[in-house]
């Protein structure tokens, strides 16, 4: 484990091994929650938290979560209807939700199917609906994860939402074929009590260098969530961390 200031990075030997230790802490953090009756998570897709999200569909983690007091939101989604295999509430729901006794109202997903400029109107409306009067919301716990390329959330190098300090959510539109998006935006990931980034693969191991030991020299988006009162953690699987010096091992 390494901890610098409020960053702490812990290397697994796989994703299963990681994926159990994220589940340990998604169920410690509550605790500190239950004064306001209510626990805020932002979900992320990917293959990598797939494991998660089964494990906490599943004895013993499953029967541990007070689900009542459980709001799923969403770091991102492709604008897709919630059926589409590309959805991240999609594979949120097959792996966990279909599973675990989750009241309605507790699921905050973003409306893909209408577009990315509507989508992203409406999960701001949501968010301040959820969070109160407060310029932002400060979540529990937000889950990402890093792409190759450094992205996260929805949050790409050199796209301009990586600018946008007003809005909560933010369109993200491409061109065709590629699926526009909608994405949590900085000043939200940046106000979460609680970050925790889950990264595997070999693929992933020059990004983890760039971001944890060369000082995100580069500016990948991953790297520029550095939360201002709260908490990051990255979880990365031996792969991930190939490249890091043995200090970081």
């Amino acid at each position: 484990m390494n901890a610098a200031g409020t960053m702490e990075v812990r290397v697994f030997a796989d994703i299963e091994e990681m994926s159990r230790a994220a589940a340990e802490q998604v169920l410690s953090l509550p605790r500190s929650a239950k004064a306001s009756g209510r626990f805020s998570l932002a979900l992320s897709g990917g293959s990598t938290p797939a494991r998660l999200y089964s494990l906490l569909a599943a004895p013993p983690y499953r029967d541990a979560v007070d689900w009542s007091s459980l709001h799923l939101f969403w770091a991102d989604e492709r604008c897709v209807p919630p059926e589409h295999p590309e959805s991240n509430f999609k594979l949120v729901r097959d792996a966990l939700l279909s599973k675990v006794s989750l009241p309605e109202g507790n699921i905050h997903r973003i409306m893909g199917e209408a577009g990315p400029e509507r989508a992203a109107r409406e999960y701001e409306d949501d968010l301040r609906a959820f969070f109160g009067p407060a310029p932002l919301p400060v979540f529990n716990l937000i889950l990402l994860g890093a792409g190759e390329d450094g992205h996260t959330a929805s949050l790409f190098p050199g796209a301009p939402a990586l600018h946008e300090r007003t809005r909560l959510a933010t369109a993200v539109v491409f061109e065709p074929p590629k699926l526009s998006r909608v994405s949590l935006t900085f000043p939200v990931l940046n106000h979460a009590s609680q970050v925790l980034f889950l990264t595997a693969g070999r693929a992933k191991s020059a990004v983890v260098r760039e971001i944890l030991e060369d000082g995100n020299t580069k500016q990948y988006p991953a790297g520029m969530v550095q939360p201002v009162r709260g908490r990051v953690a990255w979880m990365i699987d031996r792969d991930a961390a190939s490249l890091l010096s043995q200090r970081e091992k």
